[in-house]
């Protein structure tokens, strides 16, 4: 079985100093490889074309067969790397925390420790016989969620 860990290796010497940058790989059992590659714009296809071509000219097929797919992280994919984050700063995501409460809000910051959200939550307010809509702030460490997807309202 192919290593993955030389795979991304690849990717990520190809990728240097490039907008692509490599967010995850997997091997199943029968070398049928598939790469995750994202970007701070967007991943073309002839990118992806171009950088599995020079994956495939550094393996050698000789000593091991195997399938290569390179393809970009989609829209509705978790999101894996801090990178991938830094590129949403400023839109709304959906993150679900380990606790499985679901948040939709609008990403205010990441950084090594965790995100920033900012969301409308019911709360108790002095002198109100109702819940009212409070906008929040919070910070969430990456321990605490389960994970976070780029959220795209069609309304």
């Amino acid at each position: 079985m192919i290593d993955t860990q030389k795979i991304i290796a690849i990717a990520e010497k190809l990728t240097e100093g490039t907008e692509l940058f490599v967010v995850g790989c997997t091997c199943t059992p029968g070398n049928e490889i598939e790469l995750l590659v994202d970007s701070d714009t967007s991943v073309s296809i002839d990118a992806c074309a171009d950088l599995s071509r020079a994956i495939e000219a550094e393996l050698d097929r000789d000593a091991e067969d195997f399938s290569l797919t390179v393809a970009s992280a989609g829209i509705g994919s978790e999101l894996k790397c801090l990178r991938q984050y830094r590129k949403l700063v400023g839109n709304s995501v959906e993150v679900l925390l380990q606790n499985g409460l679901k948040i939709i809000a609008h990403l205010d910051a990441a950084d090594e420790q965790g995100i920033t959200l900012s969301y409308e939550e019911k709360q108790t307010v002095e002198g109100k016989k109702r819940k009212q809509l409070v906008k929040v702030t919070r910070t969430y460490a990456f321990d605490e969620i389960k994970y976070t997807k780029e959220y795209l309202d069609f309304k």
